[in-house]
């Protein structure tokens, strides 16, 4: 679990359209209708929501938008999403613990509370839910994932301002009558995903999805004493219903129910020591329900109202101290849009309620009483989208928010696409995003106790201003070959950027507006190629800085690296029912929090690579059976590092020597003057591992 300083989110608009797009079409869309892994001629009629909030053709859209189908996740196949977005260009599942594993989505170098997560438009994981909000969806119901890198806070709120994870579920008609998917690894990880089909009436179709993973063999590889992964025990039930309406109206509710018991620590741990001084492990019990959809109101207007309510209970032991936390959010949104000669205009009024409640000072009041925390947002938007030609289109977009503690907030936007051709597509946008900060202690480091938080003043919101270039060039020849290529370049600057401090005492974090400013900046380069031999290539690159600088002191940012790259290489055999995967990932070195100047452990990460290998035979009518290696080289951050977790041999700090103003001081017992601390971590602890599968589908 990351205790860790969550950002409220101020108004989260988006409405989920019913839209399909057949899952076996492709591996990956970048940005545009036709850039696909196989070349179809419907590629370019698909459809996405999440750059304008409406359904459009990516061909139209000026927001460049990220396609991504369960094809090109099964090209390396993962227990849940979080895991599978490591083969993304640009995205990069971190984690934030070596201990129980949480973690969250970085895009183009951006931390997790920059990142918004949304399930068919609705802000499902979010706040609370982030930690483990992704790792529960059943795979078997996913239908894409959307993806937009970059602000977009005019739209869908603070919590936008690096970029958009949308996850769009299969439409209920549309999903196979019964799918399978059972895998286990050699590291007795089991997951079991389960989808089915049925009708309950006249124009009513059901869709079911069942989730089950367990991961219970303990594994110390490294030799610390401390588990290497987390144990688990995670169970996920989903069930949407899809009402046919007259005249095609969308009418569609879902609800998912979650609950995983994980626990990581000394390797001799159990149930007996939860919350004890005796053996240190890491417990937490998570209960999570949401209940979501849209419907189209019965009038001559398009206008369609979305909902959502997401109650979140996690009970937490780490070590001593707990983590018990409640948190309710209700969400309503209405949006009207219309064509109006050229333009196409969409406008809407949201309104969210957050209840928070937990065991901490977060919710004590003046009085030392308990006070729980109630937001109600409220907020309006507008955007028009205009079609000036054939070729050139321009969209603004103004929303405004209102916030208690805060006030009054504007995010504009803007966008330009030219298309002198379909394949050539220019697309530039700009505008201005927002973070609104609500403190409530969600960070790992401070629960464990080897730091504490620390707030220097009243937090204000962070403002950023960002643009960004698109380009993308389709190739089509003659021989059948495919070729997509896409480059972006990008560019945030923030004001008041707020920035966890490691450095200054080390027993602390020490949250703080930055009095200077931020610049997060790069290039990303993606290619994707059809080769008529059966060879495809989806490869990514991005090269990016992210700074601060206070002062006239410029620095990069902890835990964020300047270079990523992403490849996924597949053969289908000839004359054969086997295709070959070779999925994989490469990131350059990042500064890593020390906990003192004679910390031995490394201050930056080498260069470091997860590779992939699968074998697949699709022969047998409806079954696949797949097969493979995971981590290839074996790679664990452990590597030229004395120790990762420090003094994991006295996780209480019994032994520890602190000095008047409570820093640690260097003796025999302990030469480098270290706390017990777990959150130098940069990858995944898992080794090589070999993983089985089996698939089936019944139409």
């Amino acid at each position: 679990m990351k205790l860790r300083l969550l950002f409220q989110m101020v108004f989260l608009p988006v409405m989920y359209y019913s839209q399909s797009i057949p899952a076996d079409s492709t591996s990956l869309v970048v940005s545009t209708p036709d850039t696909i892994a196989e070349k179809t001629a419907s590629s370019i009629d698909e459809v996405v929501i999440s750059g304008t909030m409406k359904p459009v053709r990516r061909l139209d859209s000026p927001i460049p938008v990220e396609v991504y189908s369960p094809a090109f996740f099964r090209k390396n196949p993962t227990p849940n999403i979080f895991d599978a977005l490591q083969n993304v260009n640009g995205v990069r599942p971190q984690l934030n613990c070596n201990i129980c594993s949480t973690g969250d989505i970085h895009i183009n170098g951006l931390e997790g509370p920059y990142t918004m997560v949304l399930i068919d438009g609705m802000p499902m994981v979010s706040s609370l839910g982030t930690v483990y909000g992704l790792t529960g969806i059943p795979n078997s119901l996913v239908e894409r994932i959307e993806i937009v890198k970059g602000p977009a806070s005019s739209l869908y709120g603070s919590e936008a301002v690096g970029g958009i994870i949308n996850i769009i579920t299969k439409k209920a008609e549309n999903a196979p009558t019964f799918s399978a998917d059972v895998m286990s690894t050699t590291w007795s990880e089991h997951n079991i995903d389960l989808g089915f089909r049925m009708k309950a009436g006249k124009g009513i179709s059901v869709l079911t999805g069942v989730n089950y993973y367990s991961s219970n063999e303990t594994t110390d590889n490294n030799k610390d004493q401390f588990t290497d992964v987390p144990l688990q025990n995670r169970i996920s039930v989903f069930q949407k219903w899809d009402f046919r309406r007259p005249e095609n109206r969308l009418f569609s509710v879902a609800a998912r129910y979650l609950y995983e018991d994980r626990w990581g620590g000394d390797v001799r741990w159990n149930r007996s020591y939860r919350g004890g001084n005796e053996i240190y492990g890491e417990s937490i019990y998570t209960n999570r329900g949401e209940l979501f959809g849209a419907y189209q109101l019965p009038v001559r207007e398009s206008m369609n109202l979305g909902f959502s309510f997401v109650n979140h209970d996690q009970d937490s032991r780490y070590g001593t101290l707990s983590y018990i936390a409640n948190q309710k959010v209700a969400f309503g949104q209405l949006a009207w849009d219309r064509l109006f000669g050229k333009h196409d205009l969409l406008a809407g009024a949201a309104v969210r309620y957050t209840y928070y409640d937990d065991n901490t000072p977060a919710t004590v009041n003046q009085s030392n009483t308990n006070q729980p925390e109630k937001v109600l947002l409220p907020g309006v938007f507008i955007q028009d989208e205009i079609k000036l030609n054939s070729s050139h289109s321009v969209l603004a977009g103004l929303r405004y928010d209102y916030n208690q503690s805060h006030g009054s907030i504007l995010t504009p936007r803007f966008a330009y696409k030219w298309a002198p051709n379909e394949e050539n597509i220019l697309r530039f946008n700009a505008g201005t995003g927002f973070r609104v900060v609500n403190l409530f202690t969600e960070d790992h480091a401070a629960l464990t106790g080897s730091r504490d938080i620390l707030i220097l003043t009243g937090l204000k919101p962070e403002q950023s201003y960002n643009a960004n270039l698109n380009y993308t060039k389709k190739i089509y020849q003659e021989s059948g070959t495919f070729i997509n290529l896409e480059a972006t370049a990008f560019y945030t600057y923030f004001t008041n950027r707020i920035v966890p401090d490691y450095e200054t005492d080390f027993n602390k974090i020490i949250y703080d507006n930055l009095k200077g400013h931020a610049v997060s900046r790069g290039l990303s380069l993606n290619a994707d190629l059809n080769h008529s031999s059966g060879v495809k290539l989806i490869l990514g690159a991005t090269l990016m800085d992210n700074t601060l600088t206070e002062n006239d002191v410029r620095k990069h940012q902890l835990l964020t690296e300047n270079f990523t790259g992403t490849w996924a290489i597949s053969y289908r055999i000839r004359n054969s029912n086997l295709l070959l995967d070779y999925t994989g990932n490469v990131y350059s070195p990042m500064h890593l929090p020390l906990l003192g100047a004679l910390d031995p452990r490394k201050p930056r990460s080498p260069w470091w690579s997860i590779q992939n290998m699968q074998i697949t035979y699709d022969g047998l009518k409806k079954w696949e059976i797949y097969a493979g290696i995971k981590n290839l080289l074996n790679w664990t951050p452990n590597r030229g590092n004395p120790f990762l977790i420090a003094r994991s041999h006295d996780p209480f700090d019994q032994n520890v020597v602190f000095d008047p103003s409570g820093q640690a001081v260097a003796t025999p017992e302990n030469p480098y003057a270290l706390t017990f601390d777990p959150t130098y971590v940069y990858a995944p602890n898992q080794g090589i591992r070999g993983f089985l599968g089996v698939r089936f589908k019944l139409d």
